[in-house]
This record gives C-alpha cells, structure tokens and sequence, in this order.
C-alpha cells in the first residue's frame, strides 16, 4: 500500500506520541490567538464555545492524514478544504491565503519544536521531510504561494510571523476561554507548555517570560514514559471528559 507518510518517517514518530501532539497544539492556540485572521475562527462559533473539542477534531483530521494510504489521505484534505469552502459561502467572503499559509507554517514548525522539547534534536533533512509532507497537504488543498524547499519556509515563516500576527479583543477573548475550558491549573500548564514551544515573536506579542517554569520537570515526565505513567499525568492535565481522546493519541488511527 502506499502511504501518504511512508512507515519509517519522522513525521510518523511525531504525529504517533501522544504529549508531542499535545505541544503541537498547546503551541498552535498561542499563536492562533494572534492570528489577523482569527475572527475567521469565531465566525462558526465553534472555537470559543468549546477550544478543547475543537482541538481534538483538528487532530483527529492531522493524524489520519499522516497514518493513512495516500486515498484516504487525499480524500481527507479534499473534506478539509470543502469544509472550509463551505465557511466562506456562508460568509460571503473568501479565507485568505496567508492565513491557510499561516496555518500550514504552524502545523510544520510546531511539530518540529515540540519533538525537541520532548524527544532529541532533528536532523536539516528531517526537518525537511516535515516540511515536504505538509507542503504535500497545502498543495493538495490548492493553497497559493507555498514555499518550494525547506530553506524558503524558513524565511517565509519569519515574515508571517512578523506580518501576520497582532494582539487583539480576539486574543485576549481565546485565552479567557483557554482558561474557562481548563480551570486554572491546568490554565496555567498549558501556559507553561506555550512558553516552550512558541517562537520569540509570539512570547514577545504575549508577555511571556523567556523560561518555562515546567523546564526543569521534562526529565522526570520522559522517566514517567518509560514507566507507563505518562497516560496518568495526561488524564491529570486533561480534562477527564477527553479520556478516550487522550488516549487515543498514543494510537495510530485504524
């Protein structure tokens, strides 16, 4: 069978653990936050109403992209983009593509910065294959203005992240229900996750510290792993109503 991620790639180890997918989109709603194009988010009303479902939805969509033949694969993002068509219809107004782009830079460089935290330090290649495949996804959904090779991402990247981004009534309106959704502990984990894993440009725009108070606790949570306890300290940063969610984070999508 061919894949749309080939068994053996790094991009397959990223997307199949469970707390580096977590990161990914602890890092991802920080800067969803500041997106301009946020209100895109709200016009559903969806995001707001419930940011933990909405996580697990777009996770649902990641993973079966990356563990699926390249069919089902394609018929996934093929959804994906008549979902968001839909949207737009119903608007009367059309997503920009920097703002698709937007999203596509952040599912890439998210995943690679949430695998160091937790893992070990990729490879240029490796990076570029994490590349390639969600270059794969934006070109499937018809996006414009994708960059070519990893090098141009680079510097693509850096000037969303200095375009694109602004504090507003949406940002501080997301993280209030961030907080809502979680309660307070777990509110202010996932601020410590954020501190982790966003780019400069985002903490800068945020008012994060530099340093994350849960640094120092990674060592102990990689012994917790080899020790099968991880999926305990999961159920405590989540909400026990996403158990089934949680653990199936851990699992490749049938």
């Amino acid at each position: 069978m061919h894949y749309f991620v080939e068994q053996g790639s790094v991009v397959r180890e990223i997307w199949g653990k469970g707390d580096t997918v977590l990161f990914i989109f602890a890092g991802s709603s920080a800067e969803f936050a500041l997106n301009k194009a946020v209100d895109w988010l709200y016009f559903t009303g969806r995001l707001p109403a419930d940011p933990l479902g909405r996580l697990f939805s777009t996770v649902a969509y990641a993973r079966q992209i990356v563990f699926s033949s390249m069919d089902v694969a394609h018929r996934t993002i093929d959804k994906m983009a008549s979902i968001h068509g839909a949207v737009e219809a119903k608007r009367g107004a059309s997503i920009p593509d920097w703002a698709y782009r937007d999203v596509l830079f952040m599912l890439i460089d998210y995943s690679i910065r949430s695998f160091e935290v937790l893992e070990r330090v990729l490879t240029e290649e490796e990076k570029a294959e994490v590349f390639e495949v969600f270059y794969r996804v934006g070109d499937r959904m018809g996006l414009t203005g994708l960059p070519i090779t990893y090098p141009e991402w680079i510097r693509m990247r850096e000037e969303h992240l200095q375009q694109d981004l602004v504090v507003s009534h949406f940002t501080h309106d997301l993280f209030k229900q961030y907080q809502k959704h979680l309660g307070t502990v777990r509110y202010r984990l996932l601020l410590e996750a954020q501190i982790l894993v966003v780019p400069e440009r985002v903490k800068a725009l945020l008012g994060f510290r530099k340093t994350s108070l849960i640094s120092p606790l990674l060592q102990g949570y990689k012994i917790s792993r080899n020790l099968k306890l991880d999926w305990f300290l999961k159920s405590i940063i989540l909400p026990s109503a996403y158990k089934k969610e949680i653990k199936d984070l851990d699992q490749a999508p049938a």
